[in-house]
């Protein structure tokens, strides 16, 4: 037996209680103070979490999104959506369409001027602009749930994050089939690269839909607190287990269990605060390998390119989210800052990076892995600190932090 994981494990953990205080002296949120102890004490600077030691604590990555989505999704109550109407779906697709678009166009006029628009480079501007919808929610829900924030803002971002994912995913793949295209490969037909983000978001409604009926009944079936957190725990892994196995989304279909349990059963208050506590750990040991992970040598690497899709995804996000608010006729202060609290990227769109970089030649495929993972080390480690400025400034957390 391989002991040396226990010793990664108490590091992790370690490492996040301390920097996570050290954070809090700073008045920064928690989560940029594991983020910035992980990339610490990982492969970029003590090495301390070797690279090779990763593959086996991956595990532990997967299955904290699946909390942190379920715990998204207990935020979406049916009567606020009933309150709120389409609000939520609108300002998610803008925010993710316009962001796409800003980076499409920037790109391509950048090939444009130093007369490089050619054929292939088209494919790379849709493939890599197409990745800039994703929004990581992990960040923003540790912002959110440190500082207690309560608000319209807070609202309308918990319902944004958890859509958000869903709208990116189509439109990866509808703008991958177009480069494809461009370029055709293999025997698969546009129309099926355009529904195969259907099939994997109808995949994951379904995985959830199940879990959570079962998990509603067992917890009536389930009296004991012990017996309904253990069943919660086994429902949200299993969901977890299931979304990777058929090829669904495990954030999607954890985000479905957690709003079919919060909306339809009677003992979700007193299961929900026992996950509360049980979780902590989790999400320290998350954020801090999602820091260990994070490469400082890839920033170096990316360019000209890399720079304008970083600037270009926070313009469009920003351009966006304001566009969706301002036809919804949200809030002032919602119009004004909900688009700066959607700057953190990571899982999902790494994930998509490493899908993109086969519609196109290795060379390209691995400067979008490249660009996308630099991005991640600059959205993860500003993102968390600017959602928090701007919930304080739409005063929906304590002026006093």
């Amino acid at each position: 037996m391989n002991y040396l994981v226990l010793f990664y494990t108490a590091t992790i953990i370690a490492t996040g209680l301390l920097f996570g205080k050290v954070a809090k002296y700073l008045r920064l949120p928690n989560v940029t103070g594991y983020l910035i102890g992980g990339l610490l004490i990982g492969p970029s600077i003590l090495n301390i979490i070797k690279e090779e030691a990763l593959p086996g604590l991956e595990i532990v990555s997967v299955v904290a999104l699946g909390f942190i989505a379920f715990t998204i999704g207990n935020e979406l109550k049916f009567k606020y959506f009933k309150k709120v109407g389409a609000k939520p779906v609108i300002i998610a697709f803008f925010e993710s369409f316009v962001a796409v678009i800003a980076v499409l166009v920037g790109l391509i006029l950048y090939f444009l001027i130093i007369g490089k628009l050619t054929v292939e480079n088209i494919r790379f501007a849709l493939v890599l602009s197409a990745i800039a919808a994703a929004t990581a929610p992990a960040a923003t829900l540790m912002v959110i749930r440190q500082y207690q924030a309560r608000g319209h803002l807070t609202e309308t971002l918990l319902s944004v994050v958890a859509i958000d994912d869903s709208i990116a995913v189509l439109l990866f793949g509808i703008f991958v089939a177009i480069a494809n295209a461009l370029n055709p490969v293999g025997d698969v037909s546009v129309v099926m690269q355009i529904f195969h983000p259907i099939f994997e978001i109808l995949i994951s409604l379904g995985i959830g839909i199940l879990i959570g009926i079962i998990l509603i009944l067992g917890c009536i079936w389930f009296t004991g607190r012990g017996n309904r957190i253990s069943l919660t725990v086994a429902s949200i892994i299993f969901t977890v287990y299931l979304a990777n196995l058929w090829g669904g989304s495990a954030i999607l279909a954890s985000m479905v269990l957690g709003l079919l349990f919060t909306n339809f059963s009677s003992k979700q208050e007193k299961v929900n605060e026992l996950i509360y506590f049980f979780t902590p750990p989790v999400y320290v040991m998350f954020f801090v390998l999602s820091g260990v992970e994070l490469k400082l040598s890839v920033l170096v690497t990316v360019g000209v390119l890399g720079i304008l899709y970083v600037f270009l995804r926070v313009f469009g996000k920003i351009g966006g989210a304001y566009i969706g608010a301002k036809i919804t006729k949200s809030e002032k202060k919602v119009q004004k800052y909900l688009g700066f609290a959607l700057i953190p990227q990571a899982g999902v769109a790494i994930g998509l990076s490493l899908i993109a970089s086969t519609a196109l030649n290795p060379e390209l495929g691995a400067q979008i892995r490249a660009i996308v993972l630099s991005a991640t080390v600059i959205y993860e480690l500003t993102g968390p600190l600017i959602t928090k400025i701007v919930l304080k400034k739409a005063g929906e957390i304590s002026a006093l932090v």
